[in-house]
């Protein structure tokens, strides 16, 4: 997506070959009408896959899959990473490592927000290693629903998250794909570059 990208250009900072900030308009100051167009550009996308839900992992990825929701006309549900005393009862749960904060946590999911016959889709930020998509995978399938697409913001392409998701079976559509970080350095890979065919059966 060239509107995201040249917004990364402009106000993104490439700080090493792994880390990419961008907390002046997506995960720490947030900017509610780029965000929107967004969410627009990601409703059309998936408008055709039969959503019933729209998930994502606290708490950069809520902005962006409000708008999601908004616009496709389903709940949004966040999927928590520590349990509270709220929840307690009947949960689905998993284990997260994040690589790039070398930190674990538990992924948790209320199952009273989702049944079997829902059609998933995950909104995050970022895409890099694909933990954090594959262990919200895993509470979908533990409740027996679809993780129908995966809509990310911006995908490390350089890392082998998307390969990892789409080896396991998922439809990925990033809006932005990084294909080299360096000190000062942003590079995209061509929007024509391929990917998997939409799986909206």
């Amino acid at each position: 997506m060239r509107l995201l990208e040249e917004r990364i250009q402009k106000e993104g900072k490439a700080l090493s070959e792994s880390v990419l900030k961008v907390d002046s308009f997506i995960n720490h100051q947030v900017d509610p009408e780029f965000m929107e167009m967004l969410g627009k550009d990601f409703a059309e996308h998936f408008k055709d896959f039969g959503i019933t839900k729209v998930f994502t992992i606290e708490s950069s990825g809520i902005a962006p899959a409000m708008m999601v929701a908004k616009y496709l006309h389903v709940p949004m549900v966040i999927l928590k990473k520590q349990t509270s005393k709220i929840l307690n009862g009947n949960v689905y749960q998993t284990r997260i490592t994040s690589f790039t904060k070398g930190t674990s946590y538990e992924l948790t999911l209320f199952s009273d927000y989702i049944s079997p016959d829902d059609r998933i889709l995950l909104i995050d930020d970022f895409l890099a290693n694909g933990e954090a998509a594959t262990g919200a995978s895993r509470l979908v399938e533990q409740s027996g629903a679809k993780l129908a697409g995966i809509g990310i913001l911006i995908e490390k392409s350089f890392q082998n998250g998307r390969k990892r998701l789409e080896d396991a079976g998922y439809y990925v559509y990033s809006q932005a794909r990084v294909s080299r970080l360096d000190a000062g350095v942003i590079e995209f890979l061509p929007e024509d570059e391929p990917t998997v065919a939409a799986q909206s059966e």
